[in-house]
C-alpha cells in the first residue's frame, strides 16, 4: 500500500478543513470551506449542521483528489472540531431538528443561572471539573428539546440523537451506523462523570437531558466506524476524533503532565497536561479530558484569555493603523524603552483568574512622548501578561506538573511572530516553542487516528512526530520580569468592576 496516509478533518467554527498528511506528519496537500455563522437574536449563535456535513464531504474529497490520492490508499481518518456546538437530529431522517447552537450562544445562561441559584454548581464542579455556564453541550440539549414542538416525546421514544459536532460527523459520514463520541468531547458536555468517563443519571436529570439520545463515549483513539463507500470512493476507517483544543496539545506534543501549550488566535486556550490527576481549580479554570487511549484517561486544566489577537486586529479598526497584524507588530518594535504604558484589552471581561464579565479595558501610563508604538507594544505584552496569569493560575492548581523548567508550546496566528514569540518569553519567564506545522490541531487529528489504526506503534511514537521552529529562552531578568508584572496586575486591578473578580 505504499507509505501511510492519514486523513484529518478540522471542523472549526469559522471553517472546515481536511488534510491529507504522511506517516511523518507532513502535510501533502488541504482544503477549505469558510463556515458561515447566524444571530438571529443578541447573544445567539448558530450553525447549519447540513452545511457542516456537506462542506466536510467536499473538502475530504478535495484534499484527496489535490494530491492525486485515492480513498483506497488511505489508512485512517481522524476528526477534530468546535466544541461544545451542539447538533440534534432525527434517528430515522438525519436531519437536525434545529440548527447546531455553538459553543459562543448565550441563550442558556438563565437556565444555568438557576441552576447556581439552587446551590448545584459544587457538585457539578466536582462530578464534571466544569463550570455551570452555558457554554457548554448539556444545557443548549434541554434547550432545543424543549423549544422544538414534540422533541420532547420524540426523545422519550428514542426517536432523537444529540451530540456535539465529531459525533454529527461520525454519525453522518457512517450513514447512521455509530453514534459516538469521544472522551475530550464528552467531557465538555457537563453531563460526563470525569474520573469515571460515563454519563452520570444524575447530571443528566439535573440538565434535564435524556440519557438514551447521547452517543457511546470511546477513546480518542479507536474504532468510529468507516465512511460510506460512495462519499470518498471507497470506504475508510474513522479511527480518532478530538476536541480541537485537545488536538492541538497532541499536535505539540504534550502527552505528558507538565506539557503546557496556548493557541493564540482571537483569544487565546491555554491546556497544562497534569497526567492522570485531575485536580479541580481554585482559579476556576476547567478541569477537562486531554485524551483517552487504550481505555486510559489524561486530564489537562484549560484557561481562556477573551481578547489575544483581537486587540492587535483592534489597533486597525479602532486607531486606524492599516496593514494588518503585521504592520502593528512593526509599530510595537518601534516603542521607547521603559515606557510605562499598560494596555488591559478586556473589551469583553476578563477571564481566569479575574472572572469579571464587567471589567472594561483601560490604557494606562500615557504621557505626551507616548504614541501608538507604545500602545501596540502593550497591547502585545497584555496577550503576554494574560498567558503569565494562566500560568501562575495552573502552577496554584498543580504545582507538581508546571515546574519551572517548562516549555510553552504555541501555535496560531500570533505564534508564527518570532517577535511577539520572544516578547512571550520575556515576560512569562517560560521557554517559548513556536509550532513548525501551523495545522497543529489537523496534525493532532491524525496522530490519534494513526494511533487508532495502528500506524503509530504508541502514543509516544506518535508525539514524537510535531516538530518546533526551536525553543526561544527568556533574557529578561528576574526583577524587570517582576516589576513588569505588577504594573500589570496593578493595571487590571483598576479595570474591575465593584462586583469583579477581586473582590470575590
Amino acid at each position: 500500500m505504499g507509505e501511510p496516509l492519514i486523513l484529518a478533518l478540522d471542523q472549526g467554527t469559522t471553517s472546515t478543513r481536511a488534510i491529507l498528511f504522511d506517516g511523518a506528519g507532513r502535510a501533502l496537500s488541504q482544503a477549505a470551506r469558510p463556515l458561515a455563522q447566524s444571530y438571529p437574536r443578541d447573544g445567539w449563535v448558530e450553525h447549519d449542521a447540513r452545511a457542516i456535513f456537506a462542506d466536510s464531504v467536499a473538502v475530504l474529497r478535495e484534499a484527496l483528489a489535490t494530491a492525486g490520492r485515492e480513498a483506497r490508499e488511505i489508512a485512517a481518518l481522524g476528526i477534530t472540531n468546535q466544541r461544545e456546538t451542539t447538533v440534534v437530529w432525527g434517528k430515522a431522517t438525519g436531519e437536525p431538528i434545529h440548527p447546531a447552537i455553538v459553543w459562543q450562544d448565550r441563550r442558556t445562561a438563565e437556565a444555568c443561572d438557576r441552576l447556581r441559584a439552587e446551590g448545584l454548581e459544587p457538585k457539578i464542579v466536582e462530578d464534571t471539573g466544569l463550570l455551570l455556564d452555558a457554554y457548554f453541550c448539556g444545557p443548549k440539549i434541554a434547550w432545543i428539546l424543549d423549544a422544538v414542538e414534540g422533541a420532547r416525546g420524540r426523545a422519550a421514544r428514542g426517536e432523537l440523537l444529540a451530540g456535539t459536532i465529531d459525533a454529527w460527523l461520525v454519525w453522518k459520514l457512517t450513514g447512521g451506523a455509530v453514534h459516538a463520541t469521544d472522551a475530550t468531547n464528552a467531557s465538555r458536555t457537563l453531563l460526563m462523570d470525569l474520573e469515571a468517563q460515563r454519563w452520570r443519571e444524575d447530571l443528566c436529570e439535573i440538565f434535564a437531558v435524556p440519557e438514551r439520545v447521547l452517543p457511546e463515549i470511546r477513546d480518542t483513539a479507536g474504532s468510529f466506524g468507516e465512511t460510506l463507500p460512495g462519499l470518498l470512493g471507497a470506504p475508510v476507517r474513522i479511527c480518532g476524533a478530538a476536541g480541537d483544543q485537545q488536538a492541538a496539545l497532541m499536535g505539540h506534543g504534550c502527552i505528558r503532565a507538565g506539557g503546557v501549550k496556548a493557541t493564540y488566535g482571537t483569544g487565546c486556550f491555554m491546556l497544562l497536561h497534569t497526567g492522570e490527576a485531575a485536580p479541580r481549580s481554585s482559579a476556576r479554570l476547567l478541569t477537562t479530558v486531554a485524551a483517552r487511549v487504550q481505555g486510559k484517561a489524561t486530564y489537562a486544566l484549560e484557561g481562556s484569555i477573551f481578547i489575544a489577537g483581537a486587540a492587535i486586529q483592534w489597533m486597525g479598526e479602532g486607531l486606524g493603523v492599516a496593514g494588518g497584524p503585521r504592520a502593528v507588530e512593526a509599530l510595537a518594535q518601534r516603542a521607547r524603552p521603559a515606557h510605562g504604558v499598560v494596555a488591559v484589552p478586556a473589551f469583553t471581561g476578563l477571564g481566569a483568574p479575574y472572572w469579571d464579565a464587567e471589567a472594561r479595558g483601560a490604557i494606562f501610563g500615557l504621557t505626551r512622548d507616548a504614541g501608538l508604538p507604545e500602545i501596540a507594544e502593550a497591547l502585545f505584552d497584555a496577550c503576554a501578561y494574560q498567558t503569565r496569569d494562566l500560568i501562575e493560575a495552573m502552577r496554584a492548581d498543580a504545582p507538581q506538573a508546571l515546574g519551572p523548567g517548562a516549555v510553552l508550546h504555541i501555535d496560531g496566528g500570533m505564534a508564527s511572530s518570532e517577535w511577539f514569540a520572544r516578547r512571550l518569553a520575556d515576560l512569562t519567564g517560560l521557554s517559548t516553542a513556536p509550532a513548525a506545522d501551523p495545522e497543529t490541531t489537523a496534525l493532532g487529528a491524525a496522530l490519534f487516528a494513526g494511533i487508532g489504526a495502528g500506524v503509530f506503534g504508541s502514543l509516544e511514537i506518535a508525539a514524537g512526530t510535531p516538530k518546533s521552529t526551536g525553543m526561544l529562552k527568556s533574557r529578561l531578568d528576574d526583577e524587570a520580569r517582576a516589576e513588569g508584572y505588577a504594573r500589570w496586575r496593578d493595571a487590571v486591578s483598576r479595570t474591575l468592576s465593584a462586583l469583579g473578580g477581586a473582590s470575590r
